[in-house]
């Protein structure tokens, strides 16, 4: 029991770093995100493979931290050396942060290189702001994060951005 619980608490918060580091490269809002913050999980069931050192989350899973949420169908854990290595998110993923949001059909955290990849039909919106691709990969150290459109229609990432309406004062609304 105590080795499940442990590795719940690992998924939780490797899941509960996965949401920020998508938010960031979409453009939302993380400023005043309280990363020491309580992370909660739930999920219609968990199971623990010893043996191959796998948690796996399924069922309408939900990671949550302060007011940042993920959602997938399934969060699974890999587990090297007593620490997790890698989280793997599937199943229509979808992370919500106050400013905006990131979806796609599977992420993925790799820990040891420190990379996020969400990929399958991406999409980050942020306010009216609408940013599509096939494929978006995060650096957590660089920092520097790439939308691509690979095996999308017409192969191009796509943007659409709304300019803040002004109004007859000149002020932005």
């Amino acid at each position: 029991m105590t080795r499940r619980f442990a590795w719940a608490l690992g998924a939780a918060m490797m899941a509960g770093m996965l949401a920020p580091a998508m938010a960031g490269a979409g453009g939302l809002n993380l400023g005043g995100h309280d990363s020491g913050a309580p992370i909660s999980v739930t999920a219609d069931n968990f199971t623990g493979d010893f043996e191959t050192k796998v948690g796996t989350y399924r069922g309408n899973v939900i990671v949550s931290q302060g007011s940042f949420k993920l959602h997938a169908e399934q969060v699974t854990v890999s587990v090297a050396n007593g620490k997790p290595n890698q989280i793997v998110a599937s199943g229509h993923v979808i992370f919500d942060a106050p400013s905006g949001t990131a979806s796609g059909d599977r992420g993925v955290y790799d820990l040891g290189p420190r990379t996020i990849t969400l990929s399958g039909d991406v999409l980050l919106t942020k306010n009216k702001n609408v940013m599509r691709g096939t494929s978006l990969v995060v650096n957590l150290d660089s920092g520097v994060a790439t939308l691509s459109a690979k095996g999308m229609a017409g192969g191009r990432v796509q943007g659409l951005f709304t300019p803040p309406k002004r109004t007859r004062d000149g002020g932005k609304n």
